[in-house]
């Protein structure tokens, strides 16, 4: 046997790189097992063919090597086979390949196999030059060689063209490392055997590392580095091999030859090793120890550091200003152990800074506000940076410096944190000495710019939310004047009726004073009326009055009466039918009175002006129990209108969506909305001139621990039958 060389620790890594990738990519769980297997089945073939060409290299019996040549080439059959199998099935098994030409993709590999070990393939090595004599089937076994290796590549660069995202830049990995691969593995195993003869190479198989590493990354990775990062990458580092790698490498030889008159291949190789070694992990080296250096000798800094760092992402979940205001004064003052704080705000309709949030000893006296054209703001969003007191006060001579370190000093603030959104001070922040009588260093600067960079974002986020709030609240106002708009002139119609009649009775009265059966008879019909004129007016007035949010235990029954009451004009108008059927002793849900007698309202509104006359709307309410043990109260309206179409039931919800000609598309978007807010969700069943079904549920507890998040966008437009029954 051979000592050991270069070539032979090449050639075992190569081989033990190839099996373990292949283990590594079988025994991974994943839905497309057959693209895990057909791949090990490539990286073994592979690993196969790299094992022969090293025991070429060790034995130096000439039979041996006769052997171990042939046995090359019995891997050599397998590989094409298992590359095709492998294009065919990759990325995500889109073609099927049954048994049957299974059999006939490894069928000419098998043959092909047998006659490697006769001397069809091969007739003799020759000992010194180790150059193979071929026989009379191996141009047969070159062509098929490269028809099927081709094949599998047009069957790759199909997958391409058929595939997106991930798939597709799957597929673009396994192009570039089989590219980078087959080029001097074509040209030593291929075209030069074809030619004549040509000396057996260890490069074929160690160049198959870089396809086979690079299809394992696409295989195993779920999200892929961009495949133009990995070529600018790949072609920076070469040129930086290039530029610095090999001239240090021709720098050690050339200094091995001056000092000892030789080069020692093998201690040069690990020279090389080590160096590119320490080349590549030096960026992460440099940071853990920079970290761990950090955490030992400077821990406080490094712990504020972190502290401030994860709190700049996490504020930017929250949308209420007050809570906002108080999180960044709180986590500022206690990382940066600052005795006081403040923070301000820009109010744009008084024209000034609102003082939000207070950190400090004694208050007294402290400005609660500062005019927008203060010098302190004025100046912040001149400069836009944070400033700092000590070095402002070197050129305090200048009147616009002086006068900014006089208002720093009166909020007594050593540094000012100025808070800019598109060019605009929207806010600042202040924060006095420090506890421990520390200075503000650079890196303490650089972190509170960074925090006033994500709090800007936060205020402005804030901000928007509660415009958005306040919108809804017009929104909802605006709806709840609309319906009384719609019911004013049927009431009005609806109260001027009995008071006619109670004007007629009185008028006969004195007539029939002694009739006591008149009398008895117009004293029925007059409280009568009276009761029912009330109990219009009483409604119509509570809906009317405009109330803060009260979640109380409430009748849903008895709410949904008062809004059947106050429609009661309108559909005797129309004569449409109001069918009720209630269920008694329902249980008590917990909402705010106020809004679902919107909801009602909306609802039955709709359903009146899309039913025709004579026709029939049916309320019922009922309770019912989910698979999950929810316990819900339903409401459900049912009209004999025109329907909605199918394809508009999706918008219906959606604000300003609407198919009627006058309307603003809002009631529905805020019926929606009122019941989310309660825990509950509308579903919807509608037919094209055969009606509407709206079904409001509401549920016992809000709270449910087995609720799903998304309760109401997951049930919207479907209705489980057994919840009707």
């Amino acid at each position: 046997m051979e000592e050991v060389t270069i070539p032979h620790v090449l050639l075992l890594l190569a081989f033990l790189i190839n099996v373990g990738l292949g283990v590594l990519v079988f025994l991974k769980e994943s839905p497309h097992r057959r693209v895990n297997i057909s791949f090990s089945m490539f990286s073994w073939a592979l690993a196969a063919w790299a094992l022969t060409i090293l025991m070429i290299y060790v034995f130096r019996d000439q039979g041996w090597r006769l052997f171990w040549v042939r046995m090359s080439f019995v891997a050599s059959s397998i590989i094409p086979a298992t590359f095709l199998y492998f294009s065919l099935v990759f990325p995500r098994e889109k073609r099927k390949v049954s048994a049957f030409q299974l059999v006939m993709i490894f069928l000419p590999s098998f043959v092909f196999s047998l006659l490697s070990l006769t001397r069809g393939m091969v007739r003799s090595v020759q000992w010194e030059t180790l150059v193979a004599h071929y026989g009379i089937v191996h141009p047969f076994f070159s062509i098929y060689l490269i028809v099927v290796m081709s094949g599998a590549i047009l069957f790759l660069v199909q997958s391409f063209k058929q595939s997106v995202g991930l798939q597709r830049l799957q597929v673009k990995y396994c192009f570039l490392g089989t590219f980078i691969a087959a080029i001097p593995a074509v040209t030593l195993n291929l075209v030069l055997p074809v030619l004549g003869t040509s000396r057996l190479s260890h490069l074929g198989p160690v160049t198959t590392l870089i396809m086979v590493s690079f299809i394992t990354y696409s295989i195993l990775e779920h999200r892929l580095m961009d495949i133009n990062i990995v070529l600018t990458k790949g072609t920076t580092y070469a040129l930086l091999m290039m530029g610095l790698y090999v001239p240090s490498c021709l720098l050690i030889i050339f200094c091995q030859n001056v000092f000892y008159g030789h080069i020692n291949i093998l201690f040069s190789t690990i020279v090389f090793s080590v160096l590119l070694a320490v080349t590549i992990l030096f960026n992460n080296v440099k940071g853990r120890t920079e970290r761990a250096v950090q955490q030992l000798l400077f821990k406080d800094r490094y712990d504020y550091r972190k502290t401030l760092g994860e709190f700049s992402k996490a504020m930017v979940s929250i949308l209420d200003l007050q809570s906002l205001s108080k999180k960044i004064i709180e986590t500022t003052t206690n990382t940066m152990r600052v005795e006081n704080a403040s923070f301000f705000l820009l109010n744009e309709e008084k024209g000034e800074y609102d003082l939000l949030e207070l950190k400090k000893a004694n208050v007294n006296g402290f400005r609660s506000d500062l005019p927008n054209g203060d010098p302190l703001p004025r100046f912040l969003e001149k400069m836009k940076e944070v400033l700092v007191r000590e070095e402002l006060v070197k050129g305090a001579q200048l009147g616009e410096i002086d006068t900014v370190v006089r208002s720093m000093t009166q909020l007594e603030a050593d540094v000012s944190i100025p808070l800019i959104s598109k060019g605009k001070l929207i806010g600042m922040i202040n924060l006095g000495r420090r506890s421990e009588h520390e200075i503000y260093s650079h890196e303490d600067i650089d972190l509170l710019s960074m925090l006033a960079n994500q709090a800007a974002i936060a205020v402005e986020n804030a901000r928007l939310y509660e415009d958005l709030k306040r919108s809804k609240s017009y929104i909802r106002r605006a709806d709840r004047l609309a319906s009384l708009g719609t019911l004013t002139a049927g009431l009005a119609h609806e109260i001027r009726n009995p008071l006619v009649a109670i004007k007629t009775l009185t008028q006969l009265l004195p007539d029939r004073l002694e009739d006591e059966e008149f009398r008895n008879h117009f004293l029925q019909i007059a409280s009568g009326e009276v009761d029912r004129i009330s109990s219009l007016v009483n409604e119509l007035l509570e809906f009317a009055r405009p109330s803060e949010p009260k979640l109380e235990m409430e009748d849903i029954n008895a709410i949904l009466e008062g809004m059947l009451l106050l429609i009661s004009t309108e559909t005797k108008k129309k004569f449409v039918q109001v069918v009720k059927e209630h269920t008694p002793d329902l249980p008590l849900v917990r909402v705010d009175r106020e809004q679902i007698k919107q909801v009602f309202l909306n609802i039955l509104l709709n359903a009146l002006e899309a039913t025709p006359e004579n026709g029939t709307i049916t309320v019922k309410t009922r309770s019912f129990l989910k698979p999950g043990g929810e316990h819900y109260v339903q409401v459900e309206v049912t009209d004999t209108g025109c329907g909605i179409p199918s394809e508009y039931l999706e918008d219906i919800f959606t604000p300003f969506f609407t198919t009627k000609i006058k309307g603003s598309g809002l009631g529905l978007s805020i019926s929606n909305q009122i019941i989310q807010d309660h825990k509950g969700y509308i579903d919807v069943e509608s037919y094209v001139n055969r009606g509407s079904t709206f079904f409001i549920n509401l549920p016992i507890i809000q709270d449910h621990p087995k609720r799903r998040k998304n309760d109401s966008e997951e049930q919207r437009h479907y209705v489980n039958p057994l919840e009707r029954q």
